[in-house]
């Protein structure tokens, strides 16, 4: 028990290290970190694709990148956005 123990209060610590740096970082920094964030995910999925794909150049890589991500989103957006029904009087 005593190993969970420390491996809770570590996590704790890690926890609370990523919060006070997360409030030490500046507005326009917070705001570049989206960016970054996605270049860096982009670049693993590209990682990812070659891995499955090995035989793809960079522009069938770039493609394949490109589907998944609209595959995604299309995911994240499933029955988000809905068409509205209009009546006749507003054509």
């Amino acid at each position: 028990m005593l190993f969970m123990d420390d491996i809770k209060r570590l996590a704790d610590d890690i926890y609370r290290e990523r919060i006070i740096r997360a409030r030490r970082t500046s507005s326009a920094e917070k705001l570049m970190e989206g960016p970054r964030l996605f270049d860096a995910v982009c670049e693993r999925m590209k990682a990812g694709i070659r891995a499955q794909a090995p035989d793809a150049d960079e522009d069938e890589v770039q493609q394949l990148l490109l589907q998944h991500i609209r595959r995604l989103r299309n995911v994240e957006e499933h029955a988000v956005y809905t068409p509205l029904e209009c009546s006749d009087d507003r054509r």
